[in-house]
C-alpha cells in the first residue's frame, strides 16, 4: 500500500506498508528511483524510529541510484505489533525477510539486487537475516552490537524479568522502562550503560521526545532484555553467514559497542568481507558531520562492488 507524503527534499518519498508472515504491518518510507534498480533495506538501531536521523543517508543512497526502504521495526514507531516497544532481535531478523519479499514486488526494484543496511543493533539483526535469507545480495553493518547483558547485571536483570513474567501471568500489563535513564544507565548494562555512550544514547532519546517525533516512545518492555539475552548473533553468524558480501564499518571512538567486540566478530566471518575503520568517529557520529561524505562514498562503493561481483 502506498500513501503520498511530503518529501524531505526535492526527491520523491512515499509511505508504504509491509506485511509480515503473522499479519503485522510495518510502516516504511520508500525512496524510489527509475528501475528496475537495486534496493537497500535500512534497519535502525535500538528502539529508534525512521524519523530519527537516517533520512539524509537514505536520500544519499537514492541519489546514487538505489531504491531505499527505511522502516520501523515491529511494535515501534508507525509499525504494528504488541506489546508496544518490545525489542525482539530474532523476530526482527525474520521480519526483514518479509520486507525483502515486499521490496521484490515493487516495479522499480530489481529483485535480484536487494541489499541490507543496518545501524547499531539493526546492523547485527540485518546480518542475521542474511545468514538465512539467501536472496540478499550484500550486507553493510554500521557499528554493530554483539554484547547485550553485562555479566555483573545478569542476576538482578534476570530476577526482574521473571518477576515481570509472573506478573503478566496474573493479568498485569508488561512492565515498561526507559532504555537509558538520565545517568545513561539501564538495567542490563547494555550499550555503554553508565558511561559516555549511555549518556549519548539518553540524549538521542531525549531529543526525539523534544522534537515530537510521531509515535516515538522513550520506553521499552522489560521483556526486551529477555529476548536480547537469548540472542546469540556471533554464534549464528560464525556458523551460517556465507557467500554474501559483507562490509563492517567500525568507528574508532565507539563507546557504545566496543571496537574490539566488533572486530572480533568480523574476523570470525567466513564470507566475503571488508572492514572499514572510521577514524575519529563515534557510534552516534559516524554518519554525520565532518567526514560523513567519505563514509557515504565508501558505503555506495561497497554496494556497487558487491552487486558487480567484485568482492571475494
Amino acid at each position: 500500500m502506498l500513501h503520498s507524503t511530503s518529501p524531505t527534499d526535492s526527491r520523491p518519498l512515499k509511505v508504504v506498508e509491509c506485511k509480515t508472515i503473522d499479519g503485522i504491518t510495518l510502516e516504511a518510507w520508500f525512496y524510489p528511483v527509475e528501475g528496475p534498480a537495486p534496493a537497500i533495506i535500512m534497519t535502525h538501531g535500538f528502539n529508534c524510529i525512521k524519523e530519527m536521523s537516517l533520512a539524509e543517508t537514505a536520500e544519499g543512497f537514492q541519489a546514487a541510484g538505489y531504491n531505499v526502504i527505511l522502516y520501523d521495526s515491529r511494535s515501534i514507531g508507525g509499525s504494528g505489533g504488541l506489546p508496544r516497544n518490545q525489542i525482539d532481535p530474532l523476530q526482527n531478523a525474520e521480519d526483514i525477510s518479509d520486507v525483502v519479499s515486499y521490496a521484490a514486488t515493487l516495479p522499480s526494484v530489481d529483485s535480484r539486487r536487494i541489499v541490507l543496511w543496518g545501524l547499531s543493533l539493526g546492523a547485527t539483526i540485518s546480518a542475521c537475516a542474511a545468514a538465512i535469507d539467501r536472496r540478499i545480495a550484500a550486507v553493510l553493518m554500521v557499528c554493530p552490537i554483539f554484547k547485550f547483558i553485562r555479566p555483573d547485571r545478569r542476576a538482578k536483570a534476570f530476577a526482574a524479568l521473571i518477576r515481570d513474567r509472573t506478573s503478566q501471568l496474573r493479568g498485569n500489563e508488561p512492565f515498561m522502562l526507559q532504555p537509558f535513564n538520565s545517568e545513561g544507565e539501564n538495567l542490563a548494562g547494555y550499550a555503554g550503560s553508565g558511561g559516555p555512550g549511555g549518556k549519548e544514547a539518553y540524549s538521542l532519546m531525549s531529543q526525539a521526545v523534544e522534537r515530537g517525533h510521531p509515535n516515538f516512545r522513550d520506553r521499552i518492555t522489560l521483556q526486551s532484555y529477555h529476548k536480547m539475552a537469548l540472542f546469540r548473533p556471533e554464534d549464528l553468524l560464525d556458523e551460517m553467514l556465507e557467500k554474501v558480501p559483507v562490509m563492517m564499518m567500525v568507528p574508532e571512538l565507539d563507546d557504545i559497542s566496543l571496537t574490539e567486540d566488533q572486530e572480533a566478530a568480523f574476523h570470525k566471518f567466513k564470507t566475503p568481507k571488508t572492514l572499514y575503520k572510521a577514524k575519529g568517529r563515534g557510534h552516534m557520529s559516524i554518519l554525520t558531520g565532518e567526514g560523513s561524505r567519505e563514509v557515504h562514498e565508501v558505503m555506495v562503493s561497497f554496494f556497487n562492488s558487491a552487486l558487480a561481483g567484485e568482492i571475494e
